[in-house]
């Protein structure tokens, strides 16, 4: 999620041209770009709740961009957050 803001502010400012320039510059594909920028289409609180998640030590994390993917492809953050609320569930103490 960070990523998704930070990559957001580049392009915003100028400091890249577009998406392409962002794969570039991190050395993956336009796709793994536009995945983590598909985080933006999420609604507000869930993105807060993907900032604040409790720091991974040890192991995998609990949600992982992957789990996260079908949620941003829903454009109504109602059916949004049923579905986050789905997921997170017996996954985060």
């Amino acid at each position: 999620m960070a990523l998704a803001i930070r990559y957001n502010g580049l392009v915003g400012s100028g400091e890249v041209r577009d998406y392409a320039d962002l794969a570039r510059l991190g050395y993956v594909t336009r796709a793994r770009i536009t995945q983590i920028m598909n985080l933006l289409n999420l609604a507000p609180d869930i993105q807060e709740a993907l900032l604040f998640l409790p720091r991974t030590v040890k192991g995998r994390d609990p949600i992982r961009e992957r789990d996260v993917r079908p949620i941003t492809a829903v454009a109504h953050w109602h059916r949004q957050r049923k579905m986050w609320a789905k997921l997170v569930k017996n996954r985060i103490p």
